[in-house]
Order: structure tokens, then sequence, then C-alpha cells
């Protein structure tokens, strides 16, 4: 069992009169996270999976009689796939009101209908956490630094989605049921969803374009439907925690880009499996855009379980200057470079350095990524 990040941040948050909400992909360890949880703990508690039909019906419209009853003496209840509750929110905020010494700590798979279920009702009262695929942090303390260094390659191919890591030699075929079976689930059972063929299409079309300029009117013209369509399910995949978008940096500089965006996946092995390309890095032309991708999405992670608040950006101006990757915390930037190749000589262009003169520069490849991406 791999050790998480996140357990020893909920372990030090409990007990403080806030419900803590655990969110992430499908996959990602969160029901292995709460089992963790409950080992370390001397308290009563209580477990409820609302994929149990009795236990979804039970915490459906429920009065505090009855909830009193269903948690009894148990002093910590943790509640599995929230999501699938219909006003799940009211039900929390009834136990976070009446019975205020129990801890209660929610999961859930998608932030599609959870967020708006719980955020009104819970305003103030609430710690909420996400857990993500494996962290390199993580995956230093479970393989060690220098198995970390050598797999460079298969986290770039197979991420780290923890089966993933757990099944050496079997990365394919984890990642072709987890794309087929539980990816698309939650977006599936969401209302109002009239054409789940469009966005396997939309899929492979954002994976193709990885850590390109992505244009709404390029996409709508390719998938045969119109901007608004696209935009929306950007939208639906992104809340599913599929994909997250990067937008375009700009002090109102005139030649700097302000509406563009980039789109990247949380994890390179669901990007590879859904264009169903494993090849091997050396023989890949898409290996740089991979690398980026993969740096990326590990430097938000790493942000997340450090508590670091920055916002995150692309710079690039009308004449095709370019910085990889920019973030901007407390006034502060950092741009980095991202380069598969330590040994490529890279200059940062003079117009950003020039107008962002304060800010941080560093360039980032497999020799010394992990420097950004674990603590000494």
């Amino acid at each position: 069992m791999i050790k998480r990040d996140l357990e020893q941040i909920i372990s030090s948050q409990l007990f403080k009169r806030k419900v803590i909400i655990l969110l992430g992909p499908r996959q990602v360890g969160k029901t292995t996270l709460l089992q963790m949880l409950k080992e370390k703990t001397d308290k009563e508690l209580l477990y409820l999976n609302c994929y149990d039909n009795d236990i979804k019906k039970l915490l459906t419209d429920v009065n505090i009689h009855t909830l009193q009853r269903i948690i009894g003496k148990h002093e910590v209840v943790l509640i599995d796939e929230a999501q699938r509750v219909m006003n799940i929110g009211m039900t929390l905020k009834l136990i976070a009101d009446q019975i205020p010494h129990i801890q209660l700590i929610i999961t859930g798979s998608s932030s599609l209908d959870l967020a708006n279920m719980v955020h009104e009702p819970l305003t103030g009262r609430k710690f909420e956490y996400m857990l993500f695929p494996l962290s390199m942090g993580e995956i230093v303390n479970h393989m060690g630094y220098l198995e970390t260094k050598r797999s460079l390659n298969d986290f770039l191919i197979f991420g780290t989605y923890p089966d993933v890591i757990n099944n050496k030699g079997k990365e394919r075929e984890v990642l072709n049921n987890l794309t087929s079976s539980y990816l698309f689930k939650d977006i599936f059972m969401y209302q109002d969803i009239r054409k789940p063929g469009f966005i396997e299409q939309l899929l492979e079309a954002l994976a193709l374009q990885l850590a390109s300029e992505v244009s709404y009117n390029e996409l709508a013209q390719l998938l045969r439907t119109d901007p608004h369509t696209v935009q929306r399910y950007i939208s639906l995949l992104e809340k599913a925690f599929v994909i997250f978008r990067l937008r375009s940096y700009s002090r109102n500089a005139r030649n700097e880009l302000k509406k563009s965006r980039k789109i990247y996946f949380y994890d390179n092995g669901i990007r590879n499996a859904i264009i169903s390309n494993f090849s091997p890095v050396n023989t890949r032309n898409d290996a740089g855009l991979l690398w980026e991708n993969f740096f990326i999405a590990e430097r938000l992670k790493y942000l997340h379980y450090h508590k670091i608040f920055s916002e995150r950006y692309f710079w690039r101006t009308t004449q095709q200057q370019e910085i990889d990757y920019l973030e901007e915390s407390d006034g502060v930037l950092h741009a980095f470079e991202i380069k598969l190749n330590p040994g490529k000589n890279v200059k940062f262009p003079v117009t950003f350095t020039k107008n962002y003169a304060g800010a941080k520069c560093s360039v980032v490849h497999p020799e010394n990524y992990l420097d950004f991406l674990i603590d000494d």
C-alpha cells in the first residue's frame, strides 16, 4: 500500500468542526485513503458506501432523527462517493449543525454535482482536498529516488495511477480498462448528456492537440458541432478530472496573447490510452509534448499538496515567442521552460525578461525535474 501525502494532511485537520471533502478522479485511491485513515484512528468509525442503494436511499432527504439513529455512537463518519446522493449537501449540513462532535469525511469522484450540492450548505464549514494519480513525492517515498529516476520513461507513457504503478507489465491492460469502464462514468451519469459518443471524439481530438493552443471554433468544425457545445463538454471533462486548462498570461502588453488556452491531461497514461499509443518514448514524435504534460500535471499535484496557492499559465506573443509554463503567487512570477533534451541551450525571450524583470526563470529537464517536484 502506497502512502499518500494527503493522509497526514487530513489527519491533522480532524475534529476541527469542519467537514472534510475529498475529490478526485476514479481509481486514484480515495477509498484506499479512507481505509488508511480508518486504521489510524481509535475512534468509533462508520463507513457508508453510496454505491449501496440502501445507503443511498437512507441518506436522501433524511431528517435529523434518522441520521442520529444511523450514526449512533460513531465519532467518525466516512461517506464514499457522496455525489450519488441527492441533496447530500443538506444531509451534511444537518449533521454538522445538529451533531457537531461528529467528524464527517466525504469523497466524490466527480465535482459535476457534488460541488453544487455542498458549497452553499457548507459555506465556511469544510476543508476540501483533491487526490490525484500518484505524485512524484509519493512515488519516491515508495520506490526510492534512483528507481523513480530510472522509471521516467514509464511515467511518460503509462502515467502514475496506483494500479499502473502496482501492476508492472500490465500497464496497458489497466489503462484500457480504466478508460473504457471508469473514465466517462460520471459524465455519462450526468443529466442532459445527449452525445456520449461525442465525448470520446472530443477527447481524442484534445489528446492529439496536447500542449497546443486549442480553438473551440476549429474543434467545432472538426467535430461538426458548434463552439458552445465544445466548450460545454470540455468543462464537463474538466469537472470529471480528466483534463485541465491553462490560460495565456498577459499584463496587457500589446503583443501578448490574452484569450488563448491550452489543454492538458491529469495523467499521461490516460492520454495515451485514448489515442491507443503506448510506443516507447524514443520512437515517438510527441515525446516533448508528453514531457511537458507530465511536468505540468506533476507540478499541479505538488502545489496542491503543499498548499501553495498559485495561478498557472503559459505565455506567448503574436510573434510566436513563448514560455511553456508560468506560476504566479503573491505577485511573484516563476517561469519554466520544459525541455526533454538536457543539453539543449535555452534562452528566455528578451520580451519576457524585460517586461517581467523580477520573474524567476528555470529550465526543467529529465536530469533536474525532481528538484521541482519533491522536498529535500
